[in-house]
């Protein structure tokens, strides 16, 4: 995709710390490799203890709710559930409410996160622009009417998850990624006009969701509803397989390209080729990674922004902006972030539970007007 001279102006291409020196080097050959050094020891020891600080997070979410439960009470249930075991009547309760209600909520939540946030990462460095997100570019929205319409088309009996939803929230999310970016390499768009078109297919497809709702019946339109909210309350462990496999699987993808996107991030289209990269296919395929992954959690949670967004940038003030730490480090940051979000939904005024769609955006608007003050500022 080609960039115009006004994207210059409009995202400034990120800086490397002073800590990542190049591998060049500067004739401070000694200070280089000791940069070098801390980075390689500093970044996995961040990564390790995210990975601790998320499966505890996440033990604690479990516990959370009306029915008492502790860390202890987690860890057995777990353990019945993986090696079989005897039990007990007094157990029976707790046992079912950890293992059918509350575990695969969280692990929905914290999959459907870090699948979102590493969409985000990737859409932020091959637009080489920090507000971009799967939400900020109407892709997210566009799922959410592809699994609308599916469910009207079928009178409300395709559920959660069903492989027509899916397909449809994909086919359209993958059509309208697709009308995006070529309209900007065909006008040479700044990232700022992206912005905008974004914007502008956000509300359409809004829209068009709001068409099918006021065309409805009654049952069809409870179904539409909850992917206008994003919500995590019907979860299932087939949800958890399908969006946790769907976000396993991009993870190394994703990494074996890192270099590559590192190198059109920092360097841009031009001097990435002069180093040996496909751009465009690099583009092209990073991209629909980044679309299949939101339209995925849209087809299982609804529509859930900001975490594309917020949960990015919290994972570059970590661990910096290398994309070979920053994509697992993301997520992590987006797993946690949706997974307390949803957490402080079901308990804040429990039992009435207030869907994540919601919290996340009372999290995630603030952010998003700071990033926007803040770069007008920069610039």
């Amino acid at each position: 995709m080609s960039i115009s001279a006004g994207e210059t102006a409009a995202a400034p291409v990120p800086r490397a710390p002073a800590s990542e020196p190049s591998e060049a080097g500067d004739g401070g050959r000694g200070r280089g490799r000791d940069g070098r050094r801390r980075a390689w020891t500093g970044r996995p020891a961040v990564l390790w203890a995210g990975t601790v600080l998320s499966v505890l997070v996440i033990a604690w979410c479990v516990t959370a709710g009306t029915t008492d439960a502790g860390l202890a009470d987690v860890w057995r249930a777990v353990r019945l559930r993986v090696f079989g075991g005897v039990l007990d009547a007094d157990f029976a309760q707790t046992y079912s409410v950890i293992i059918n209600l509350r575990l695969p909520r969280v692990l929905l939540a914290f999959a459907a996160g870090a699948a979102l946030s590493m969409a985000g990462v990737v859409m932020q460095g091959l637009l080489r622009n920090p507000l971009v997100s799967p939400f900020t570019l109407g892709v997210s929205p566009a799922a959410a009417f592809g699994a609308a319409l599916a469910i009207l088309v079928t009178g409300g009996s395709a559920g959660s998850g069903s492989w027509l939803v899916i397909g449809s929230a994909l086919g359209t999310a993958l059509a309208v990624s697709a009308l995006v970016l070529g309209l900007a390499s065909a006008k040479a768009m700044s990232a700022a006009t992206l912005l905008l078109l974004g914007i502008a297919l956000t509300q359409l497809f809004e829209a068009m969701t709001a068409a099918l709702q006021f065309v409805a019946d009654e049952n069809t339109l409870q179904a539409i509803v909850r992917w206008t909210f994003g919500s995590v309350n019907d979860a299932g462990w087939h949800d958890v397989l399908v969006v946790g496999c769907f976000a396993l699987a991009a993870l190394p993808l994703l990494l074996w390209f890192s270099r590559d996107l590192n190198a059109i991030a920092f360097a841009g289209d031009d001097a990435a080729k002069s180093l040996g990269v496909n751009v465009t296919a690099v583009r092209v395929g990073l991209i629909v990674v980044s679309v299949v992954l939101a339209a995925v959690v849209v087809s299982f949670c609804g529509v859930i922004g900001f975490v594309g967004l917020v949960g990015p940038h919290i994972a570059r003030l970590a661990i910096g902006a290398d994309h070979r730490y920053l994509l697992p480090f993301s997520f992590l940051t987006g797993g946690l972030l949706l997974v307390v979000a949803d957490t402080v939904g079901r308990t804040v005024l429990a039992p009435s539970v207030i869907p994540v769609g919601i919290v996340v955006a009372f999290i995630g608007a603030p952010v998003f007007i700071n990033l926007i003050l803040t770069r007008r500022a920069a610039q």
